[in-house]
């Protein structure tokens, strides 16, 4: 007789109309999402499945009271969205939480604009086992026995392309201190 596979019943990750419920559509926002990151809310999370590296803003450097000394050396550059070549300050392992699932994420700390906060790309996406859907404005992930969601707002998504639009460059002034890494 031959043995049958053990089938496990496993919600599945799906969007559907109902999850557009409460968004104006159609729409062409961002995926802007709040964790708590090292123990703190944090809002204007970009949610980028296009990003093979989390990112990590000077409002959100300076909003944790982190300094130069907690960056591990990080020597890879990046590029911005407007295509200049950033390079980046060092890197910091933090955790992030999403409702009740905790990930450890390595966020790459950059000395330029963004109306965000911070970008969480594909490597947090991943370890959370989480599918993401701009149209649905949500972030879905398995815990347990059931399905969490993160669910975006799209006011924010707005005021932040507002804000990027409306941002004159050179304007900044730098949050970190010359010389340090």
């Amino acid at each position: 007789m031959p043995k049958r596979a053990r089938m496990e019943a496993r919600p599945a990750l799906s969007f559907s109309d109902e999850d557009k419920v409460g968004t104006i559509q159609p729409h062409d926002d961002a995926l802007v999402i709040t964790l708590r990151i090292e123990g703190y809310d944090v809002k204007r999370v970009m949610v980028d499945q296009g990003s093979g590296v989390e990112i990590m803003y000077p409002d959100l450097y300076k909003g944790l009271n982190l300094k130069p000394e907690d960056l591990t050396a990080y020597d890879l550059p990046l590029v911005s969205f407007d295509g200049k070549v950033v390079i980046p300050k060092g890197q910091i392992r933090l955790p992030v939480q999403a409702r009740s699932k905790v990930v450890e994420v390595n966020f790459i700390v950059v000395d330029a604009y963004s109306p965000y906060t911070a970008i969480m790309g594909r490597p947090w996406l991943h370890a959370l086992g989480a599918v993401s859907s701009t149209l649905h404005k949500k972030v879905k992930y398995p815990s347990s026995d059931q399905i969490e969601e993160l669910v975006g707002s799209q006011s924010m998504a707005r005021q932040c392309l507002v804000a990027a639009i409306l941002h004159q460059p050179g304007a900044e002034s730098s949050t970190f201190t010359e010389g340090g890494s």
